[in-house]
């Protein structure tokens, strides 16, 4: 791997573990509360006209929010982070960046929501995206464009667990001035952070493994530059969609665990993706930490973990939805990351809203099953598993 969790922050404030605890806000200043107050107001007394108050309006500002924002971009090493309603409103409102006829350079099996982004709604705004496989540099200069702005990309990859060398297309996209954004919610800045590798924008489902819960529904971004936090400021406040106080301090609450959760579910998605691959019957296994792996060394590089989630193909729908009808321990769900097992279907589920025949081009089968590994004893994981998949 290409650091260790435990080292040093920069800014002096400890190990990541340390830093997950002690982030800023963990005492009340005011009061002593060991946890972040909940500042349930939607607007704020002026005592003075001459001096205006730090929060004026929730939209535009709130002290529990601003907890969780601080929080994040010191986790991603960022400088302004921002909490949106949901993951889909983060994604969107960095797209906001944009303007009609710029081009986008994407993942190509990138997840579901987003794809429904740019291909539906952007692309009535005069956005225009090409998808391609990221994992191959040649394909992603050769879909530049004079108009091209910004490429998007997650890595590993929704849900083929495809790996992006982050550095790379970085250097890459510097040279023609392209705005650089990262989906990073299925490795978390526990994993992976990819500031540190020269990415503009950080994004998160914080739905997933940083609430880990199945509580909420949240989105964050962090900028690298403060310009460019500037500029987010101003669209998130533009078009209101932030993340209101309860869920704010729900998502910090979440946060707190989120090593001692991603250490014990990356330990048993290890295993089940080791174990699937001995399996007759499973065509392929899509896990980052299996030696055949073909971006594994990429991984590692750029990454301080494998992750949580481990993709396969059971051969046929037919067989998927055998596999969904018998497993009893995880939830058959939309979803992932949470203390709880989730097995989702990204046929019928994340991914519903692509075209069969572009969820094909792509890897994404009407086999192919997504299991987010949660905190369950990883032998009853695959005990379950095996009584699905039997005949």
């Amino acid at each position: 791997m290409s650091e260790q969790h435990g080292q040093e922050d920069s800014k002096g404030l400890g190990k990541f573990g340390t830093r997950l605890i002690h982030f800023g806000a963990e005492i009340d200043k005011a009061t002593g509360a060991s946890s972040v107050p909940l500042y349930q107001a939607s607007t704020f007394h002026h005592f003075s006209l001459d001096n205006p108050p730090e929060y004026d309006y929730t939209r535009s500002g709130n002290p529990t929010r601003q907890a969780l924002e601080d929080y994040i971009a010191k986790l991603e090493g960022g400088t302004r982070g921002f909490a949106f309603s949901s993951g889909m409103a983060a994604i969107s409102s960095a797209f906001m960046l944009l303007s009609s006829g710029d081009h986008v350079i994407c993942t190509e099996d990138v997840y579901g929501g987003t794809y429904r982004l740019l291909t539906s709604i952007l692309n009535r705004m005069g956005i225009e995206t090409t998808f391609v496989d990221m994992t191959d540099i040649h394909q992603v200069r050769a879909a530049l464009q004079p108009n091209s702005k910004a490429v998007f990309i997650e890595t590993p990859s929704n849900p083929t667990l495809k790996i992006t060398d982050i550095a790379e297309l970085v250097s890459w996209a510097k040279q023609h001035e392209l705005l650089t954004i990262l989906d990073n919610t299925f490795m978390t800045p526990y994993h992976q952070r990819p500031i540190e590798h020269g990415v503009d924008i950080v994004l998160h489902s914080a739905t997933k493994f940083l609430g880990g819960h199945s509580d909420l529904l949240a989105g964050l971004a962090v900028t690298a530059a403060e310009s460019l936090g500037n500029r987010m400021k101003q669209i998130q406040n533009g078009m209101g969609n932030v993340l209101g106080v309860q869920d704010s301090w729900l998502l910090i609450r979440g946060m707190k665990t989120l090593q001692a959760r991603m250490e014990m579910s990356e330990k048993g998605a290890r295993r089940l993706a080791e174990w699937l691959s001995g399996q007759p019957g499973i065509e392929q296994v899509y896990y980052p930490g299996l030696p055949n792996h073909p971006g594994r060394d990429i991984h590692e590089k750029q990454s301080l973990g494998y992750g949580a989630v481990v993709s396969f193909d059971t051969g046929s729908g037919e067989r998927a939805k055998k596999l969904l009808s018998k497993i009893q321990i995880p939830l058959v769900a939309v979803s992932l990351g949470a203390v709880e097992s989730i097995l989702s279907y990204p046929a019928m589920m994340s991914h519903a809203s692509m075209p069969k025949e572009v969820r094909l081009q792509r890897g994404i089968t009407d086999g192919l099953v997504r299991y987010s590994v949660g905190l369950e004893d990883i032998e009853d994981i695959i005990q379950d598993l095996e009584q699905a998949l039997g005949d």
